[in-house]
């Protein structure tokens, strides 16, 4: 299913690794039995580190891919699940959090309840959608649809105007495509053609589930995905979407009437609770004004159908067996090759965390994470800021006027470490021992609610984008942001009792990764405020694309499949973030180190620095999951982030004696060398 994290909308994240928050690990930090020492560092450095892992750690039959990150993510769940069973198991009064943690995750357990009721939760929304005849019935629909998270043709959320980022404003993003992305509508891809008949006919079981004839349901999924494929090509591709100025089209509530008049925006907005709606940013026009000139050729039945196809599929994780494991059959095992379905557990539990974030939250660190951690995290990434000020001060193809400039959004950079200040006040949330898709959507319509209430408002900088039991990080352009929730700040990427050169080379990596980011080739387009705005100087601008093509040009010569290249541009961002990031940690190590030598497990403090950076991307991944994540993520796959990354860095041939006629070398003039 296509749908949008509305935290990739604002930030630029990266996925990441690690043990529970909060313990210590028994394992060496570097451990050769992870490693394949038959293999020669330059020729494929990725399996060098990680080459016993690999062969150690095969796929399990529930997971798309299994690495480091997969490793602590299944023991997060174990934490996670350890807090919501003790919720459930405490008999709270009636109201408190810790009562709706426990009866949202017992509703989502109760199988035979589920069971029992199919899809009659569903029923008054199948009644009604026949009945939508007028633009004004279908926008009053559309409205109730997207408060409980069901958005059948765009997203509607909050956000800080890109260009006044002091303010939030409402945004429209393109939605309606069950496929992955764009591309996989293209009827000219003959490697689409299966991908087709197989969605296809996952349309119409979802149909036949829902109460069609066989017959109907068939006739009705070729008219569903016509209609999608239109929609499709209205649609931005995923590489236009990363272009924070092509996104940016704020207009009036008349200039999206004009745009796209066959839809009652009014109605919409009105029952959205936004009657005095004065500015809408659109992200992609192109999508608004093609939905509206589809509503006025597409017939009225198909619209019925498409709508009644988005429900059942919206909400199919959440209702009985036959249902999930319809989907669960089509995006997990035929798109990305599962072999075995998830524990019902493990699916209800992550619904729970989401659904009540801060919430679970507030017990996680609690419990998991202690305050020294964010103390030496806090100092780390002082020390990351002070490096990479110290790199911009001394960078020869950056002119004096952008250089003060870059400095200035550097020291206005803010940092966001384990868990917020103030958080979320969930009383008004009303969640019960009934049935669970309605918690889920009483969830949605409470954060739904939330989220239109910031409309108009001054931003509040000290909320955050990702709850504390998250494991990654990222960088909020809008806000001149980079934050670390708890569940990153673990081994591998941090070891409270390693030495300097494990740590820096994994999480001062991340934390020099996310820093990077604000001058990537989108970030940089954002000033020290979070306002999209030219701040460069046009030669250092045009200095700066010429640094980065390299990175292009490499990744799009790295063929993985076979036959599948990874995309240069796409991924663009995400590898110059690496680049950075290895550049500016190893540049701090080094003042940490001040030319001490100590050699550990028998490796030198820059070996294991690499060594370090390597590991935390340690992954099998099945090939269906990697064709996918080369499609569809702005992040190369994780063999390309260490073989192709620290070839960039000049340190790595030293640390490495990695000869001239190695298979990955990169001539010096050839590497990317940016900040």
């Amino acid at each position: 299913m296509q749908r949008i994290n509305l935290i990739v909308v604002l930030a630029f994240l990266l996925a990441s690794c690690g043990n529970p928050a909060g313990t210590s690990s028994t394992e060496p930090a570097v451990d050769t039995v992870n490693m394949d020492l038959s293999v020669q560092p330059g020729e494929d450095f990725f399996r060098y580190v990680n080459g016993g892992w690999l062969k150690n750690n095969p796929i399990p039959d529930a997971f798309t891919d299994y690495g480091a990150f997969t490793q602590l993510a299944e023991k997060n769940r174990e934490m996670l699940k350890t807090l919501v069973l003790d919720a459930a198991q405490s008999k709270a009064r009636q109201g408190s959090e810790a009562r709706k943690i426990g009866d949202f995750y017992l509703s989502g357990m109760d199988s035979i309840a589920r069971q029992n009721a199919g899809l009659s939760p569903l029923k008054p929304d199948l009644d009604k959608i026949p009945s939508l005849t007028t633009p004004a019935l279908l926008a009053a629909y559309t409205a109730s649809l997207c408060r409980r998270g069901i958005s059948p043709f765009f997203y509607v959320f909050a956000m800080a105007d890109k260009k006044q980022s002091d303010r939030m404003i409402l945004n429209l993003y393109q939605s309606g495509l069950g496929l992955p992305e764009v591309e996989y509508y293209n009827p000219d891809n003959p490697g689409m053609l299966d991908v087709h008949t197989a969605y296809k006919q996952y349309i119409a079981r979802l149909l036949v589930i829902a109460g069609e004839s066989a017959g109907n349901a068939d006739r009705q999924a070729e008219e569903i995905f016509k209609l999608e494929t239109k929609l499709a090509g209205h649609s931005m591709t995923i590489l236009e979407r990363r272009d924070p100025v092509a996104t940016y089209n704020k207009m009036d509530l008349a200039g999206l009437r004009k745009l796209s008049p066959a839809f009652d925006w009014d109605t919409f907005f009105r029952e959205l609770g936004l009657e005095n709606l004065n500015e809408i940013n659109v992200f992609q026009p192109e999508f608004v004004r093609g939905f509206g000139s589809l509503l006025d050729d597409v017939p009225v039945s198909t619209w019925h159908a498409f709508l009644q196809y988005k429900v059942v599929q919206e909400s199919s994780t959440y209702l009985n067996d036959e249902l999930y494991a319809a989907t669960h059959e089509f995006y997990n095992v035929f798109l990305s090759g599962q072999k075995e379905m998830q524990p019902r557990w493990k699916r209800v539990l992550n619904t729970t965390s989401a659904s009540l974030g801060e919430a679970i939250g507030k017990v996680y660190v609690a419990k998991y994470f202690p305050p020294e951690s964010k103390e030496r995290i806090s100092q780390l990434v002082a020390n990351l800021k002070s490096s990479l000020a110290e790199r911009i001060r001394t960078l020869e193809w950056m002119g004096d006027s952008t250089r003060a400039k870059a400095l200035e959004k550097l020291h206005a950079m803010d940092v966001k470490v384990g868990y917020p200040d103030k958080w979320v006040d969930y009383s008004a949330l009303d969640i019960n021992s009934g049935p669970y898709i309605q918690n889920v959507w009483n969830a949605n319509i409470f954060e739904f609610e939330r989220d239109m209430a910031k409309v108009g408002k001054p931003v509040d900088r000290g909320e955050w984008v990702m709850t504390p039991q998250t494991v990654n990080a990222g960088y909020v352009p809008s806000r001149n942001e980079i934050v670390f929730p708890a569940g990153i700040l673990q081994p591998p990427f941090f070891h409270a009792n390693a030495d300097d050169a494990v740590n820096y080379g994994a999480i001062g990596v991340v934390i020099g990764h996310e820093m990077t980011h604000g001058f990537d080739d989108q970030g940089r387009k954002y000033d020290k405020n979070g306002n999209l705005a030219e701040w460069w100087q046009p030669d250092d601008a045009g200095r700066f694309t010429e640094k980065t093509n390299p990175l292009i040009d490499q990744y799009n010569a790295y063929v993985m499949l076979d036959s599948l290249h990874i995309n240069g541009e796409l991924t663009l961002g995400e590898n110059i973030s690496d680049n950075g990031g290895l550049t500016i940690s190893l540049h701090a190590l080094k003042k940490v180190l001040d030319g001490s030598e100590k050699r550990i497990d028998g490796f030198m403090p820059l070996q294991r620095f690499f060594l370090s950076y390597a590991q935390i991307w340690r992954e099998n991944v099945r090939d269906k999951k990697l064709a996918r994540d080369i499609r569809e993520d702005v992040h190369a796959p994780a063999e390309s982030r260490v073989n192709r990354a620290v070839f960039n860095i000049p340190e790595f041939y030293e640390a490495f004696a990695i000869p001239e006629d190695a298979k990955l070398y990169i001539a010096p003039g050839a590497r990317a060398s940016i900040w």
